[in-house]
């Protein structure tokens, strides 16, 4: 076993061996690296077949037209996209958005500046287990109502949310609904040709991918328009124009492939691994689970610690990757705002840390992990 122990893949994984050799067959002049733009040569045709064989495999994952999926540069750029790019082209409609308050910060800062444009977003407050219900949202429509943005699964407790019951609220009344799928593709079931969804984000690195690569799923039927936000080429229909980095796609494609092959098996060993953690660290007394061991991914587990200073603790646990917070917010010292949402104390947000499991992970690192924190708590409390 290898120190430090990594438990901090909901941040990002390591890209799979099989997807990293893959990629490598895309970059170098023995191998397919011409510009699928190129249409008047072999390596350009090579490139775009590349291209859209990857399409296919990521369209697979979620049982949806490949014409559907639009590549982009991670899922913050499909989440700008998507939630900027409806509200530009449905504004003549209304101006009202609905999100909540545990959204990743790639949709609170796109809604954020849509408010600075004359837009007015609703934020809606979770309970105190995370969860957002049907009812909540319901009261919160409006006529002028044109976007719904609500995450599947949280990056930070893990809770999963009924999306399908949000779908349809959204369907009824002809308001367009996106899904932030980062944390949930690939590890749980998405059927996109049953699912009330319009629009829908992906990340390539959240599921043993390549970071800079993501895609959004934007419906053809009933077709959805947006306004694009990058321009120049008019590439992916029109909606995202760059050069299409095939090496990327095609680590993405493959990585899209082995969750579908690999999803159930590795989620069972996952959840039972998640299981085996929470026992293990629950038997100390004043720790508490943020979010909902019921309704979670089976990769995420939040846990609180009372009596022990946050700091203090990551520092103990330097064996241990893991964190106290979205990656994506880590430049900040405040507390988690997710955690804050649901109630949390301050003083408690700041000792709670997220523990992400991943395919890598054994059932040895877990049971030292146990032990670590066993230990540090005991220790850091008694110096209290």
């Amino acid at each position: 076993m290898k120190l430090p122990i990594y438990l901090d893949y909901a941040a990002t994984t390591p890209a799979d061996p099989r997807v990293a050799s893959k990629m490598m067959q895309f970059l170098t002049l023995d191998g397919t690296f011409g510009n699928p733009a190129s249409r008047s040569h072999r390596f350009g045709w090579q490139s775009e077949e590349a291209v859209d064989v990857a399409r296919n495999q990521v369209a697979e994952l979620v049982n949806a037209d490949p014409r559907e999926i639009v590549f982009t540069s991670g899922a913050t750029e499909s989440d700008n996209l998507a939630i900027k790019g409806a509200a530009h082209a449905h504004q003549a409609r209304g101006k009202h958005i609905i999100t909540s308050q545990t959204e990743h910060k790639a949709v609170l800062d796109s809604c954020q500046q849509l408010a600075q444009e004359g837009f007015d977003v609703t934020y809606l407050k979770p309970a105190a287990s995370g969860i957002i219900s049907p009812e909540m949202l319901r009261d919160a429509l409006r006529d002028d109502t044109i976007l719904v943005s609500i995450m599947h699964v949280n990056n930070e407790i893990g809770v999963i949310q009924d999306i399908a019951a949000f779908g349809e609220l959204c369907r009824e009344r002809d308001i367009l609904f996106h899904v932030d799928a980062t944390q949930s593709v690939g590890k749980l079931p998405i059927n996109l040709s049953l699912l009330p969804v319009d629009l829908m984000s992906f990340s390539a690195h959240k599921l043993y991918g390549p970071k800079g690569i993501g895609a959004l799923y934007v419906r053809r039927k009933p077709r959805v328009q947006i306004a694009a936000q990058i321009h120049g080429g008019g590439h992916e229909r029109g909606m995202r124009s760059g050069t299409l980095p095939v090496h990327q796609i095609v680590g993405m494609g493959e990585a899209y492939q082995i969750a579908a092959q690999e999803r159930e098996t590795e989620m069972a060993r996952l959840h039972s691994l998640r299981d085996r953690l929470w026992q293990g660290i629950s038997t100390l007394p004043g720790v508490t689970l943020n979010g909902d061991l019921q309704r979670s991914a089976a990769n995420i587990l939040n846990l609180s610690f009372a009596d022990v200073e946050g700091e203090s603790l990551i520092m103990a646990l330097k064996d241990l990757a893991l964190s106290s917070g979205s990656a994506c917010t880590s430049a900040s010292l405040e507390p988690s705002y997710v955690l804050r949402a649901l109630g949390v104390s301050e003083e408690l947000a700041h000792s709670s840390l997220r523990f992400s499991l991943g395919r890598f992970t054994t059932e040895e690192e877990i049971d030292y992990a146990i032990a670590l924190v066993q230990k540090s708590v005991t220790r850091l409390r008694a110096l209290m």
